[in-house]
This record gives C-alpha cells, structure tokens and sequence, in this order.
C-alpha cells in the first residue's frame, strides 16, 4: 500500500513561489507515475500537473503552465511542485496523487486515474 504525505503549504502574498513536497512511503516509488490536483471550496479537484515514473515526461494544466514545475527525487520518494508567481486563484487544497497507470494521452489530467492520494496541503493566496 502506497501512502502519500503532502507538505509545503501556507499562507503567501500574491506574487510569492511556494515548494509543495509529497513523500511516498513505499519502496516502489519509482514504478508510480504521479500527479498534483487542487481543490478549492465549492469546486471540483482539478488537474495541475503530472510527470512520469522516470521524470522525463511532464503536464500542466493551462492555468498553471510556466508558473509551475512538477519534478521528482526517486532516490527519496519524492515529487515536488514548484509554485511561482503564485495568484489568489491559486488558493486551494493540493493533492498529490499516484497511479501505476500508463501514461498515454489525456487520461492522467482525470483523477480517477490515479490509485493513491495524499490528504492534501492548504495553500493560501492572499492578493
């Protein structure tokens, strides 16, 4: 069983970065390709970014693109999203997810491809 422990969030000003950390305890990290998603109150979780199990392949969503970078550290079972230029919109709960999952077209954008979450981390925008 997978277990993902999401770290990193806050409060930050508009404008500010912000480095959110999801640390898997299993030791077949390396086999799991793996995605952020956020919730904010009254939507639906959303994609935000994706990355494959050797970190070579990546996705954004449209809103996050070149302000955020999803990367991976397999020798310590983690993956990070780095945020920047960071907006009020940006507010939500962020989760990490992974899914053994073949990555191949749109699919990992949709949450129900993934098999295991985190329990999410508050990020707050504050403008």
């Amino acid at each position: 069983q997978v277990q993902l422990v999401e770290s990193g969030g806050g409060l930050v000003q508009a404008g500010d970065s912000l480095r959110l950390s999801c640390v898997s305890s299993g030791r077949t990290f390396s086999l799991y390709n793996m995605g952020w998603f956020r919730q904010a109150p009254g939507n639906e979780r959303e994609f935000v970014a994706g990355i494959s199990w050797s970190g070579s392949n990546t996705g954004y969503a449209e809103a996050v693109k070149d302000r955020f970078t999803i990367s991976r550290d397999n020798a310590k079972n983690t993956v990070y999203l780095q945020m920047g230029s960071l907006e009020p919109d940006d507010t939500a709960v962020y989760y990490c997810a992974a899914t053994t999952n073949s990555l191949s077209g749109s699919s990992y954008r949709k949450s129900d491809f993934y098999q295991h979450w985190g329990q999410g981390t508050q990020v707050t925008v504050s403008s």
